[in-house]
């Protein structure tokens, strides 16, 4: 290993621990470094990885484009190296920019070449994620029975696989598809389990996702109080990571409390006309 080769490996590490924060600034910075050593070097396996990277931290951030870049480059270096699992990883999140931008046909195909790979190379940990994906396309086209189905793919496949994090993440989009469709009591008990399952590992980011789908069921079934305390500890983990929905939180917070306090007004003046 040259010297480059290891720099770029520690760049790597620090902008992993970065994004792992919500840091996506700091990590985009150290992604960018790791680069320019790859660049250097020539080492196709550390430029796939940095890349990876790259494409990951532009995807979080909005940047389309530049994730689309980043992963083709990624997918062309991986067909030369013969990689059919980074393969099927690529295609998978080349589907996931299509499915932000919302072109869900196009996802789909990404997302099922994806898997006729991870089939191909038993990648199990991979359909599991997959399966989720392909969750979230058939669930904001309507095909919630559909959505359901996949999600309930991904539980098995996670819980098998021992990936909590997984099984959380998990109940808390068949928590939201219930939301959708306004079935609130299983909408709300598949997001408890999913908040204490977060909360027993200690996964803040988890909890506070869980906790999001819960504020927005209280909300609709008109239980202000409840919203308002979810949404609260969101705001506060947004604000401890720095996370891009911060000021859309707060605002929505906002919101719910000049509701709450609108109808506490309606109910203090409905006493006193009692």
């Amino acid at each position: 290993m040259t010297p480059r080769n290891g720099l770029s490996g520690e760049f790597n590490r620090q902008g992993n621990e970065h994004f792992s924060r919500g840091h996506y600034t700091e990590a985009y910075v150290c992604y960018t470094k790791a680069l320019e050593c790859d660049r250097l070097t020539g080492d196709r396996r550390a430029l796939v990885a940095t890349l990876g990277n790259l494409g990951n931290i532009c995807a979080v951030s909005g940047r389309r484009d530049s994730a689309q870049v980043h992963y083709q480059e990624v997918l062309e270096l991986q067909k030369i190296l013969g990689d059919e699992k980074g393969i099927g990883t690529t295609l998978a999140n080349l589907g996931n920019l299509r499915a932000d931008a919302g072109e869900w046909t196009l996802a789909r195909a990404y997302y099922l070449e994806a898997l006729d790979l991870m089939m191909k190379t038993h990648d199990e940990a991979a359909q599991a994620v997959l399966f989720s994906d392909f969750g979230l396309v058939a669930r904001e086209t309507g095909q919630f029975d559909e959505a359901i189905q996949f999600y309930e793919r991904s539980l098995a496949l996670m819980r098998r696989l021992g990936n909590l994090g997984g099984v959380a993440d998990a109940w808390r989009m068949i928590g939201r598809t219930f939301l959708m469709q306004k079935r609130y009591d299983e909408a709300v008990a598949c997001c408890q389990t999913s908040q204490s399952i977060a909360e027993r590992l200690g996964d803040e980011l988890r909890t506070g996702g869980a906790r999001y789908v819960l504020a927005q069921c209280h909300e609709e079934m008109g239980r202000l109080q409840d919203a308002v305390d979810l949404l609260e500890q969101v705001v506060n983990m947004d604000r401890k990571y720095r996370l891009p929905k911060l000021e859309e939180n707060l605002r929505r917070l906002e919101t719910l409390r000049a509701c709450l306090a609108e109808q506490d007004t309606l109910r203090s003046r409905r006493g006193m006309y009692a």
